[in-house]
């Protein structure tokens, strides 16, 4: 680190300043330029990959796992359970024989002494991990089919992670194998914030997730990928398609990813006539009014409810007696059309409640197909439950009691991460910071478009990120179980505001757009890395970023940029003006200065992050007319700097 006092730099020339901030410039320097500017060397993956412009290599490759799921919910007032049996077809696209084969168990969560509930402070937190006696799910029988050959097998299971050895090493370059498993789970009423049950009126609310035994991510970078889920770190998926069948109670409305493949035998006349007009409407359709619910309570027996859904990376569902059910048409740029829906209790229900969710689901899909890709599949569901929030392919949970502002909030958060991770297939377990801050930044957008931004907030929040997270000691690129308590909200905010100084500071809205959305083309239903998304924006933008990358991602530096001086060519301010601005800690930005004459000229100058390159102090000439009266830095408050007040410049008589 390179420590020096600012009298000790050349050419700042003291001498003749006649006007100086009020805060006298003595603090020591923090930045040093060959710290952030230096040499970086990202990580590179053998076998041309991927590529050194940030795109997937000419040999990418990735697995790909097809699921056939059969799933009963069985309701108890004491222990609702799922049973269950699911049919992986496993196809082995890399060029490595595998041995094994890895599955995670994500309900393993909640049995009593897991990793997730072992490493929960026993004040709790927002996921508030607890195994329970029944908790965790019970494996009854594995099988392996490969080449004409069934056998059955004696899985090895760790914590929420399952390891399948198999007689005969699976091919490389195509092989496919079958993994059979029937299992059950008892549901949870808290499921770490991202599933469970909650009972309303008319009846529980399931939201179910992690449902089903699911194959473990083998990839170029790592091989198998086999984090445990622990509670706040999510998830990692390979893509395949799903076709799945869910047996409820007969008096209970099922809802899930995908398409319904057996509406005529599920559904009243009524209820597909009404579907079949949402489907026209962009105005929102009653599917199951307020009044009918409960009418089907009396039902006896079960049925089976038929859902598909093609190239996603994971599906979920929702069941209940208590569901109010509408929906809306949703219009794709291609001219294609789909549907959102939301399902919620009358406890709900409102036109300052859940009245507007499917409002808010449809304009979403809508903007960010429009803005970034278009939404691949078909139709989206909204469920009002106990998760606070929580995405999956083509269906979100959120909290039931949200209204107003704050159910739009979480209906865009939830829906938009439709895109990061669904469609781009960032490793959510290693790496959160690529799909919630990336859904996080694109949110701030879709709330600016909304009803002519009922909702969005023109206030910066440089200054508040800055706030909730200066004290942090974790980076940005720091695993989510391993990051502070109390930390990880800078996965979302943090991140956020990076690309938006990124857009807004550095590169321009018409660059960044650019380079994002080229990110976004390639690696659509991908597995990008980090150094995937670094390499990808320096490459579309046209510009080395490594300096933003180092600096933002992987330390905690601040920003403090000042005026330090200004003073007059031969003591004549009509001859020009030298301001001297001081970069003191040890992250670098660009700079822009609102500097105002006394003649009343005022102009917004903008200076590149390379003034930086060679040091922490920067004199440059300025063309004034009259004496500088004031100068501002950051005047769009876009920044976090950290000192405010020398951010200011006043002359004085």
């Amino acid at each position: 680190m390179n420590r020096f006092k600012l009298k000790h730099v050349a050419g700042i020339g003291l001498m003749l300043l006649i006007a100086v901030n009020a805060s006298a410039q003595t603090d020591t320097i923090k930045y040093d330029h060959q710290d952030l500017f230096g040499p970086i060397t990202w990580p590179v993956t053998s076998g041309n990959t991927r590529s050194a412009n940030g795109n997937p290599g000419e040999h990418y490759w990735q697995n790909r796992a097809d699921y056939l799921i059969k799933a009963t919910l069985n309701e108890a007032q004491q222990d609702t359970t799922i049973t269950g049996e699911v049919t992986i077809s496993y196809t082995n696209n890399s060029p490595d024989q595998l041995d094994h084969l890895w599955l995670q168990l994500d309900q393993n969560l909640f049995k009593p002494g897991s990793r997730g509930a072992d490493v929960t402070p026993y004040t709790g937190d927002r996921f508030d991990v607890k195994g329970f006696s029944r908790g965790g799910y019970h494996i009854e029988a594995v099988s392996v089919t490969y080449k004409t050959q069934t056998y059955t097998v004696d899985p090895v299971i760790t914590d929420a992670r399952m390891q399948v050895r198999l007689y005969t090493p699976l091919g490389a370059k195509g092989d496919k194998i079958q993994v059979k498993v029937k299992y059950s789970f008892s549901v949870p009423f808290y499921g770490a914030d991202r599933m469970g049950r909650k009972k309303f009126k008319d009846g529980y609310v399931y939201e179910i997730a992690q449902w089903y035994p699911r194959m473990c991510v083998y990839d170029d970078v790592e091989g198998w990928n086999t984090l445990p889920y622990m509670g706040l770190g999510e998830f990692y998926c390979d893509y395949g398609d799903f076709d799945y069948y869910i047996t409820a109670p007969a008096s209970m409305t099922v809802v899930g990813s995908g398409d319904l493949q057996n509406g005529e035998q599920v559904l009243s006349t009524k209820q597909q006539n009404r579907l079949a007009e949402a489907r026209k409407s962009d105005k929102t359709v009653m599917i199951t009014s307020p009044e009918e619910v409960g009418k089907n309570n009396s039902a006896k027996g079960a049925k089976t409810w038929h859902f598909k859904m093609l190239n996603s990376r994971d599906v979920s569902w929702a069941a209940s007696n208590a569901f109010i059910w509408d929906a809306a048409r949703v219009n794709f740029p291609s001219g294609r059309k789909g549907i959102a829906m939301s399902a919620y209790p009358v406890e709900s229900s409102g036109n300052d409640r859940w009245g507007r969710s499917t409002e808010y689901l449809k304009n979403s899909m809508e903007i960010y197909s429009k803005k970034y890709f278009e939404y691949p599949w078909n139709s989206a569901v909204n469920v009002s439950g106990v998760a606070l929030g929580m995405e999956y392919p083509g269906i979100i949970f959120c909290l039931s009691d949200l209204k107003n502002g704050g159910l739009w909030g979480d209906v865009t958060h939830e829906i938009g991460h439709n895109w990061f991770p669904m469609i781009v297939g960032s490793n959510e377990r290693k790496y959160m910071w690529q799909d919630e801050g990336f859904n996080t930044f694109i949110n701030e957008y879709a709330t600016e478009q909304f009803n002519h931004g009922e909702y969005n907030d023109t206030a910066k929040r440089a200054q508040a990120i800055l706030r909730q997270f200066k004290n942090s000691k974790d980076p940005l690129m720091t695993p989510p179980e391993a990051i502070g308590l109390n930390d990880y909200g800078q996965y979302y905010v943090k991140t956020a505001l990076g690309l938006d100084i990124l857009r807004n500071v550095v590169l321009g809205p018409e660059r960044f757009d650019y380079a994002f959305n080229e990110y976004v083309k390639h690696w659509a239903f991908k597995h990008p890395l980090p150094y995937d998304f670094f390499r990808a924006m320096n490459d579309a933008s046209g510009e080395d970023l490594n300096w933003f990358w180092k600096g933002w991602f992987f330390t905690t530096w601040k920003i403090d940029q000042s005026v330090q001086s200004v003073s007059y060519i031969q003591n004549d301010p009509a001859k020009g003006a030298l301001i001297t601005i001081v970069n003191k800690e040890k992250l670098a930005m660009p700079v822009d200065l609102l500097v105002t004459q006394e003649n009343g000229t005022t102009e917004t100058l903008h200076l590149p992050v390379n003034i930086w390159q060679r040091g922490g102090v920067w004199k440059f000439k300025y063309p004034s007319k009259s004496a500088i009266k004031g100068i501002v830095l950051d005047p769009g408050h876009e920044l976090p700097d950290i000192d405010l007040k020398n951010n200011v410049w006043k002359a004085t008589k």
